[in-house]
């Protein structure tokens, strides 16, 4: 057993894993327990895309920390890109579309515009490449994270390095199974009951999983449609976002509009084979919470409210939350009113 302090993880989707690897990283006598009610296929980020796209209302407590955040998200992820873990980490490089026949605004991105190597307009040609109709597109590079490798990759590697993993459901701060130093709660939408946060809203969710081994490039389109390619010929399309819904039954009437306007985009999808339907609730914040906080003497950092951007922004936010909780084990913090 390592020999430094104890640190309780609240959360085992990717901003908690995220959290995780990096804790390990600075300090391998950190005693590390990861504590959640649901692990990785069974997690909301395992449903997610996984594109690197941040939409542009996603939001820090100020323009300068987001855009921070988005910055180190992607350096993080190329890191992994780069290295021979790639595919195990379940990292790759595509290409992507996003088109519209109504909003200019809608094909363009100040988030990622001066990050990622190419971002540009379309031509005349590529603007029929889903048909006709469209008057506006961007054509940009970007990376794919599939969760469904990434999260059982850093799971691996955690209790290699000697994490401890508990399965168990979390009410409150002080019914904690355990003692611990530090705690970072990352329970996404958890952390509505976990702490009162009457802000924290879910986004619901759903999309369809389809054999398309053939697709290569990701492809957007008008509301909120997008085909991104994936492992094993798996791709995502999608997609809802539903408001404040508790929903998590698939809907019929979701699935038929997603086909509808994905096939509408790309015709040959209409034989792609069906493997899956999957909804997730996105835990939307505005602004993302990456704070500390003590709760009754227990030093807590929070790092939750991604919305549908955990995925691409998780690495960011979680080396803040980090950085946090390093300081608070070196200092006391005042308590938060």
């Amino acid at each position: 057993m390592a020999d430094g302090p104890s640190i309780a993880i609240l959360g085992a989707g990717v901003v908690g894993m995220t959290v995780a690897k990096l804790l390990q990283d600075e300090n391998r006598k950190f005693n590390i327990t990861i504590i959640a009610d649901s692990f990785k296929e069974n997690t909301t980020s395992a449903v997610a895309a996984g594109i690197f796209r941040p939409g542009t209302s996603f939001s820090g407590p100020t323009v300068d920390i987001t855009k921070k955040w988005i910055n180190n998200s992607w350096y993080y992820w190329q890191d992994i890109l780069k290295s021979s873990e790639a595919p195990q980490a379940g990292l790759m490089s595509f290409s992507s579309y996003i088109f519209s026949k109504e909003h200019y605004t809608v094909t363009r991105n100040h988030l990622i515009e001066d990050l990622v190597p190419i971002y540009r307009a379309v031509d005349k040609n590529e603007l029929r490449i889903c048909g006709e109709g469209w008057k506006y597109g961007s054509y940009f590079s970007t990376i794919k994270i599939g969760c469904e490798r990434y999260l059982p990759w850093v799971e691996r590697q955690f209790l290699e390095k000697g994490g401890k993993i508990m399965t168990s459901t979390v009410e409150s701060f002080t019914s904690l199974p355990g003692k611990y130093d530090l705690v970072f709660n990352c329970t996404g939408l958890g952390a509505k009951l976990l702490c009162n946060d009457y802000n924290l809203v879910p986004i619901r969710g759903q999309v369809i999983k389809v054999k398309a081994p053939w697709l290569k490039t990701a492809i957007y389109g008008d509301y909120d449609t997008y085909i991104i390619p994936g492992f094993d010929g798996i791709a995502t399309l999608g997609g809802v976002r539903q408001y404040d819904s508790y929903n998590m039954k698939i809907c019929k009437y979701d699935s038929a509009a997603i086909l509808e306007r994905c096939c509408e985009m790309l015709p040959a999808l209409k034989k792609a084979e069906i493997v899956a339907h999957k909804v997730g609730l996105r835990p939307h914040r505005i602004p993302v919470r990456v704070e500390p906080e003590t709760v009754n003497g227990l030093k807590v950092v929070h790092c939750y409210g991604h919305g549908g951007y955990g995925v691409t922004c998780a690495p960011g936010t979680a080396i803040d939350a980090v950085r946090i909780g390093l300081d608070l084990l070196k200092t006391n913090v005042k308590t938060k009113l």
